[in-house]
């Protein structure tokens, strides 16, 4: 089966490129915003959506700007989070897993073990919960106690042509998304990588649990797409300037199902 994928913008935040690569030694400490995106699945009648952004409450505190509510993302592409059956979180970080309560027919596809670290011991340690919204951890356990949690260990398929991989680094748990287009594979990487540049540099994001498997996701990624340019990272810019726009959505919806239009 194949799918159509779109990359929805809904929010920015202003950082420099020394905030977002360890190890970076370019004197000149540019600008390199950070772009927020979901994005959303979809084959005939059926959609799946990867992740669900960020929450309003809280967002000024972090730095962070919406620029539209991703409700009305979907709505553009005619899509009711109402009547979304299957949301895929690649990892419970605030910016990944809040909204959760836009999607009351949803079952949530999580990897067992970020269940686990974003409630076990590690989060005892500010440094690597401050990521997280507790809020948002909770809505995830109500909503296993609901029977509305699939987990998943390692790899599984969410539907026919779309397949959840774990890559750990960034969190734990973190996973990998893997979709079946017209143009080949598409792997959305999430924070396993959250520029390209990242993966380009071979320097990693600063937020990261394990920067061994962090490093080594990004072999993951280009091994389970098959292609360079049919792994995506979660949260850069150029992806925008890439891909194709949707109409009628300002530039802030881009398909990545269609091949790159641009160099960035």
């Amino acid at each position: 089966m194949e799918w159509e994928v779109y990359a929805l913008r809904y929010g920015e935040q202003a950082r420099t490129a020394g905030m977002n690569m360890i190890g970076s030694t370019d004197p000149h400490d540019l600008p390199m915003p950070l772009d927020f995106y979901v994005w959303l699945l979809r084959s005939g009648p059926r959609t799946i959506l990867v992740d669900t952004g960020f929450r309003a409450v809280g967002a000024p505190e972090r730095g962070r700007r919406i620029l539209r509510q991703v409700e009305d993302g979907l709505a553009e592409l005619q899509c009711d989070p109402a009547g979304v059956r299957d949301v895929i979180i690649t990892h419970l970080h605030y910016d990944h897993a809040g909204n959760l309560d836009l999607f009351p027919a949803a079952t949530f596809h999580l990897q067992e073990r970020e269940m686990g670290f974003a409630t076990g011991r590690h989060m005892c340690v500010g440094a690597i919960r401050h990521a997280y919204d507790v809020e948002d951890v909770v809505k995830m356990v109500r909503a296993l106690y609901q029977d509305r949690v699939r987990f998943h260990a390692g790899e599984g398929e969410v539907a026919p042509g779309v397949s959840v991989h774990h890559v750990g680094g960034h969190t734990d748990g973190l996973q990998m998304v893997r979709v079946e287009t017209q143009r080949g594979p598409v792997v959305l990487a999430s924070d396993a990588s959250h520029f390209y540049a990242n993966m380009e540099r071979g320097l990693t994001f600063p937020i990261v649990f394990n920067l061994g498997e962090m490093a080594a996701g990004w072999a993951k990624a280009h091994k389970l797409a098959g292609a360079k340019d049919r792994v995506i990272p979660g949260h850069d810019p150029r992806v925008r300037a890439l891909y194709p726009a949707v109409p009628g959505t300002g530039g802030e919806t881009v398909a990545l199902h269609r091949p790159p239009v641009g160099e960035g």
